[in-house]
């Protein structure tokens, strides 16, 4: 088929996790049950911090922009996986195609620099407990959130407008569950060089530096944890950056060992089931995780569901 320029009537065909008819109706509960837990639990998080001012600390500040990136990163693609097994249609248009993929970019880019500037918070406060107040003011919190959402922007708007110019061939499948800018590039009929060149130098920024950040973060923390004579002083700084710790974690072991070798097996199905780990069950764990191992987050939620059943 002749490659040719999109028009506003043209679009992809989303292959999703599988063709098979008699898993469609597995897939659509599984995912539906995670969106439902991912949106609700990350909501109480939000709730429980707003609700409570003994958790409007720069942790907690951070922690309620993680959260809300959370439920937008999986918002921006399982529900229209959802509503294409629901409807039995396989097709994305041109124009959702790439809104799709632009909100992908910028809630997974968030979501990589809030755990690199969380590292930082931890850092300053086990390293720097007297300087802590002066350092993380309100004024420096919000500039770093106001940064990352800058930054991650115009590094979303690059890959899109790169994009645009490229041409395919109508009804072109991609062979993933949403838009992922990888597989996009596959079915191009166009030179992809220039593309390719972009997404390794920003994945090398946006991915590399902030993992080497959150190393020499906990390398600081660990050797300042040394340095401590009461093993009680210890455990009480290393619990306040446990949670942070599980879920950097399980971000980069899902986001990058399990897409990594998946990838190296050169199967779309597998890559697809990593990709589904990574936006759809780490935002999922991640308030389990703050919720269970944060005593601070524990003890709040713990209030507002007495209070809860009180007014019922």
């Amino acid at each position: 088929m002749e490659a040719e320029n999109y028009t506003e009537l043209s679009e992809f065909l989303l292959l999703g996790l599988s063709e098979d008819p008699e898993m469609q109706p597995l897939l659509f509960g599984l995912f539906l049950s995670m969106y439902v837990v991912t949106v609700l639990g990350n909501l109480l998080i939000l709730l429980a911090i707003i609700s409570d001012s003994q958790l409007h600390t720069p942790m907690y500040f951070f922690l309620c922009n993680l959260s809300f990136v959370d439920i937008c990163l999986t918002s921006t693609t399982v529900p229209k996986m959802l509503v294409n097994i629901q409807v039995q249609s396989k097709g994305v248009s041109y124009i959702g195609c790439l809104t799709q993929m632009y909100f992908f970019i910028v809630f997974g880019g968030l979501d990589n620099i809030l755990l690199t500037v969380m590292a930082y918070d931890r850092y300053v406060a086990i390293c720097y407990p007297l300087h802590y107040t002066v350092i993380m003011n309100p004024r420096l919190c919000l500039l770093l959130v106001l940064m990352s959402w800058f930054i991650i922007f115009w590094v979303a708007l690059i890959h899109i407008l790169l994009m645009m110019r490229l041409t395919f061939s109508t009804g072109t499948e991609i062979r993933h569950f949403f838009c992922d800018i990888v597989q996009f590039l596959k079915v191009a009929h166009s030179d992809i060089f220039i593309n390719n060149v972009v997404l390794y130098v920003t994945t090398s920024l946006l991915g590399v530096f902030p993992f080497m950040g959150i190393l020499f973060s906990y390398s600081r923390i660990v050797s300042s944890l040394m340095q401590m004579s009461y093993t009680a002083d210890k455990y009480k700084a290393f619990s306040t950056c446990g949670s942070h710790l599980s879920v950097v974690s399980l971000f980069y072991g899902t986001g990058l060992g399990v897409y990594l070798s998946s990838a190296m097996t050169y199967s779309s199905q597998s890559n697809s089931i990593a990709s589904a780990i990574y936006t759809v069950v780490t935002p999922m764990l991640n308030p389990f995780i703050y919720s269970l191992r944060n005593e601070d987050v524990k003890g709040t939620l713990g209030r507002l569901f007495s209070r809860a059943a009180s007014c019922l």
